[in-house]
Parts: C-alpha cells; sequence; structure tokens
C-alpha cells in the first residue's frame, strides 16, 4: 500500500478569516505588515550576524538560525493567507495542502529544539562559563543546528504521511487559513485515533523533552543569578537570556494550548488566534525582543548598516571620492 494514495486528489478551500470585505482589506494589511516587518528583521539580523566577525559566537550563531527559520516560517502560511485576501483565491490544492502542512510541522518541530539548544547555550555561558568555550566549540554548535534541523524536518515527515493518506470525502472546507493538522483531522471521514495517538506522543515527546531541557536550564540559570552578590552582575547576566526567556514562553505556552489539549476541547476560532499569535505575529517580534535589550547586537547593527550599505550609496553619488564610515558620525 502506498504511503500517499494521489488518486484522491481533492482542492481544499480556506476559510479561516473573515468572510467580510472591508475587513479582508484590513487584514491584508496588517498581515502584510507583520511579514515585511518579519522578512526585514530576521533577514537583517542573520546579515548582520554573518557580517560581523564580533558576533561569531554560539549565542548569536544559534540566533541567526532563529531568525533564518522564522522567514521560513511565516512563509509557509502567510503568502497564501495574503492572496486569498486580497485576491480571493481561497483555494488549495491536495499536493499544496500537504506540502503546506509539512514544511509548517517542520518549522514548528526545529524551532522548538533550537529554543532548548539556545537555553542550554545560556546555562552554561551563565552556569560554566570557564568551560563556555570548550563545551559550545565551532563544532559542537554546528552538529547541534545540523541536528536539529535533521530532525525537525525528519520527524514531520510521519505526522505528513499519516494526515495524507486519511480519506476526505466529506467537506472539503477547512476552517482555518492554512493546512494544520486538527483541522485537517475534522475534515477526515475515517477514524483519527492514530493520528491523535501520533500528535501525542512523537509531537508530545519532542515537545515535552524541548520544554523540559529549557525548563531545567533556567531554573540553573536563575538559582545562578540569584547567587551573584552584585546587582549589576545579576542584572548584566539577567539581560543575556530576558529576551530568550520571553520568546520561549510565548512559543511552548501557544503549542502547549494547540496541541497537547483534548480534541473535544478544540475551538477553530481560538486555535486560529493561537496560530496567528506564534505563525504571523511571532517571527515578527522575535527580531525586536532580541535586539531591543541587546547593546551589543545594535551597535554591531549600526555598525554594518554603517560599513556595509550607507558607505557604498555615499561612495557611489559623491564626486568627490570615498568617505570613511567614521566620517558619517
Amino acid at each position: 500500500m502506498p504511503w500517499i494514495n494521489w488518486t484522491n486528489e481533492v482542492d481544499f478551500t480556506l476559510f479561516g478569516l473573515s468572510s467580510d470585505l472591508s475587513v479582508q482589506y484590513f487584514q491584508f494589511g496588517i498581515f502584510l505588515l507583520l511579514y515585511l516587518m518579519s522578512l526585514l528583521g530576521n533577514l537583517t539580523i542573520t546579515i548582520a550576524i554573518w557580517v560581523d566577525q564580533k558576533l561569531h559566537t554560539p549565542m548569536y550563531f544559534f540566533l541567526g538560525n532563529l531568525s533564518f527559520l522564522d522567514i521560513c516560517y511565516s512563509s509557509v502560511t502567510v503568502p497564501k493567507m495574503l492572496v486569498a485576501l486580497i485576491g480571493g483565491n481561497n483555494k488549495i490544492s491536495y499536493r499544496g495542502c500537504m506540502s503546506q502542512l509539512y514544511f509548517y510541522v517542520s518549522c514548528c518541530s526545529t524551532e522548538c529544539l533550537l529554543l532548548s539548544v539556545m537555553a542550554f547555550d545560556r546555562y552554561v555561558a551563565i552556569c560554566n562559563p570557564m568551560h563556555y568555550t570548550v563545551i559550545m566549540s565551532k563544532k559542537t554548535c554546528f552538529q547541534l543546528a545540523a541536528g536539529l534541523w535533521l530532525i525537525g524536518f525528519t520527524s514531520s515527515i510521519v505526522h505528513t504521511v499519516f494526515t495524507a493518506r486519511l480519506p476526505y470525502c466529506g467537506s472539503h472546507s477547512i476552517s482555518h487559513f492554512f493546512c494544520d493538522i486538527p483541522p485537517m483531522l475534522q475534515l477526515s471521514c475515517a477514524d483519527t485515533f492514530m493520528n491523535n495517538v501520533l500528535i501525542l506522543t512523537a509531537g508530545g515527546f519532542l515537545g515535552l523533552s524541548s520544554f523540559v531541557l529549557t525548563l531545567i536550564s533556567y531554573i540553573k540559570i536563575i538559582s545562578t543569578i540569584l547567587n551573584i552578590q552584585t546587582k549589576v552582575g545579576r542584572g548584566r547576566a539577567f539581560s543575556t537570556c530576558a529576551s530568550h526567556l520571553t520568546v520561549v514562553t510565548i512559543f511552548f505556552g501557544s503549542i502547549s494550548f494547540m496541541y497537547m489539549r483534548p480534541t473535544s476541547s478544540y475551538s477553530f476560532e481560538t486555535d486560529k488566534l493561537i496560530s496567528l499569535l506564534y505563525a504571523v505575529l511571532t517571527p515578527a517580534l522575535n527580531p525586536i525582543i532580541y535586539s531591543l535589550r541587546n547593546k551589543e547586537f545594535k551597535a554591531s547593527l549600526k555598525k554594518t548598516l554603517i560599513k556595509h550599505i550607507f558607505s557604498k550609496v555615499i561612495v557611489k553619488w559623491t564626486p568627490a571620492g570615498p568617505i570613511s564610515s567614521h566620517d558619517l558620525f
């Protein structure tokens, strides 16, 4: 029996957002703005980390991975949603739906693992600073990054295959703005018990293990910070992980509420709001959260923009010749 039966392909219709035309225009403007913020902010972080040698550290290496992942995350769902809002084309093919589901679950799983690795990095930096460069070596960082991307994009194959093998012989209207597992299970005319078991076991294990690792890391981090004698030292140590803790709380809180509760308690309206939070809003806010309290990164970003963008523009349009970036201020 083939993994996926493509012979029963159907087109699905996404009914995740308002059908009122004026509301759709408003939603289009808001989601377009958030998407552009996500692209610009995360791309800026990625380029700054790539260009500035001072940011070639484990913390910024994983932050660069998170920024790139957030670009992928929002690009899986938002463009199709914008097309549906402005063009009225809310149809999505069977293969397109399953592809969207696969990449969405892959990004979600990868981010789950990445956030726990970032928490571990902060734990080593604060609780074991003398051995930080040895434990979090360049080789280790690359191995961790490769491993979490591989696990995230491999584990989602199982969820996608189990969802794609279900027969969809009833309504083909998805009460969501993208193809996600819970609304797809609601459309199937077959028993979805094994799919729910898979979500709770495979998905639950990945999410729970990542959450436990993150929780243990922060318990040890907070314990170490509280033992620091000086107020300045405590503030400096806390500032290095406050941004990540904020992102972790939003992400794991949303994911837990979305997937770890009984099927009988599902409310698609509530689920859509939660999905908008971590699929659209969070990728746009992450660059702001991570850069707002980080003086080192803001200084590096300023330097990068001046050196690699503004100075080139000025050199191009100044007849007198090149101007040093130091002459701009």
